[in-house]
């Protein structure tokens, strides 16, 4: 392993950039849109794709939050972009409701079920909770269908299914409380009011774990909970309510969003893919992943340079090119810096920019953990991907 300088550390803020308040990138503005239960009418996602090409680069991403952001608006343009927004449902009423309303509602939900209803529920409660100053990234999860499929998906507060009924409890702890549907959203609001009465938003800033870590959860919260973890895996393909099809890097243009909405309503996904209600199938669409033994699904890669100012160097174009060399069953992840936002979770594989072209490796890590080599170039991680995985 050689010895090099240390990269200069990247720039945390602390929150996530929403329609109100957005945050400036090397592109221009970044606009995140939160949809109402993570879900657009056909006409909600054609007003969206033209918005994002009248007010900006015309390029779209889905976040690991289940949001869509435009890329590249204008700042003369964000005030038109607003105004629009507002003509299709789509912004709250301040920028405060706007991010108190950070929910990821499982997409296989049905109309009226119990994650349907305490999503509407806790929606409608956050947008009224005006005293509770919760910290910008803290998230709710709602996950109450009988196969778990948001354990992987970041949030801080969980409303699932337990071995005896729905269940909520703080993310990291391994009791919870029993709730029901009507129940379920006073008491997820409770919650968040106790972690900032015991401190976790420490500066304004904190998450539920760490909290947990600390002092455990509340007394009240002994029943029993499932397992943390569970066997689903999104893959492209048919499910009940439609079909789920990937975004290349979770990005998309706004045309084949557009296009898209001819297909059915569309529900947004952590997992960088979009379900398109009631559809069997798709005719091939720019920078979408039909396929489920596509490569593409083995690999992660933030915007990269220079559409992020932090990064250090590009990242999907090496992404792309090493996807296919990446072994069945293992994850590829190609961070801009250490921040690691397109895959935050620790991965099999992981190259951390840090340069001039320059990447360190990292193995079953997080992009910001201690590498097995550094200073490998694009060039010759692409001349020998064996590289990444020689000697493991």
């Amino acid at each position: 392993m050689t010895e090099q300088a240390a990269s200069p550390a990247p720039k945390v803020y602390g929150w996530c950039p929403g329609a109100l308040r957005p945050m400036m990138s090397g592109d221009g503005l970044v606009v995140r849109v939160r949809a109402p239960l993570g879900r657009l009418t056909p006409d909600q996602a054609r007003g969206l794709a033209d918005l994002a090409q009248r007010c900006g680069s015309g390029i779209v991403d889905i976040s690991a939050r289940a949001n869509l952001q435009l890329r590249g608006i204008r700042e003369d343009a964000h005030l038109p972009l607003i105004a629009g927004l507002g003509d299709l449902g789509l912004v709250d009423e301040d920028a405060e409701a706007e991010a108190r309303r950070n929910i990821t509602l499982t997409p296989f939900w049905r109309a009226g079920d119990d994650s349907h209803q305490i999503a509407q529920t806790l929606a409608a409660a956050l947008t009224e909770a005006r005293d509770l100053a919760l910290p910008g990234k803290f998230g709710f999860a709602v996950d109450c269908g009988d196969l778990p499929v948001l354990a992987e998906t970041a949030a801080d507060i969980r409303i699932e299914r337990g071995p005896d009924g729905l269940i909520l409890r703080a993310d990291g702890a391994d009791r919870g409380l029993p709730v029901t549907a009507d129940s379920a959203a006073g008491d997820a609001l409770a919650l968040a009011r106790w972690f900032l009465d015991q401190g976790g938003a420490s500066g304004g800033r904190g998450r539920m774990h760490r909290l947990i870590a600390r002092r455990g959860p509340p007394a009240a919260h002994a029943a029993t909970v499932g397992a943390a973890t569970s066997s689903f895996r999104p893959l492209p393909g048919a499910s009940a309510q439609g079909l789920l099809v990937a975004l290349e890097f979770g990005q998309m243009p706004a045309r084949t969003l557009a296009a898209l909405a001819d297909h059915g309503a569309l529900r947004l996904t952590p997992w960088r893919m979009l379900l398109v209600e009631g559809a069997s199938t798709l005719p091939p669409l720019p920078d979408l992943v039909l396929d489920a033994t596509d490569p593409r699904l083995r690999v992660s890669a933030c915007t990269g340079a220079p559409g992020c100012p932090q990064a250090r160097a590009a990242t999907r174009a090496l992404a792309r090119d090493l996807a296919p060399a990446v072994p069945a069953g293992l994850h590829l992840h190609v961070s801009g810096c250490a921040k690691g936002c397109a895959h935050p979770r620790p991965a099999d594989l992981v190259l951390t920019a840090t340069g001039d072209d320059q990447f360190d490796l990292i193995r079953n890590g997080t992009a910001a953990d201690h590498p097995l080599n550094t200073s490998l170039s694009a060039a010759r991680l692409r001349a020998a991907p064996d590289l990444m995985t020689e000697g493991s």
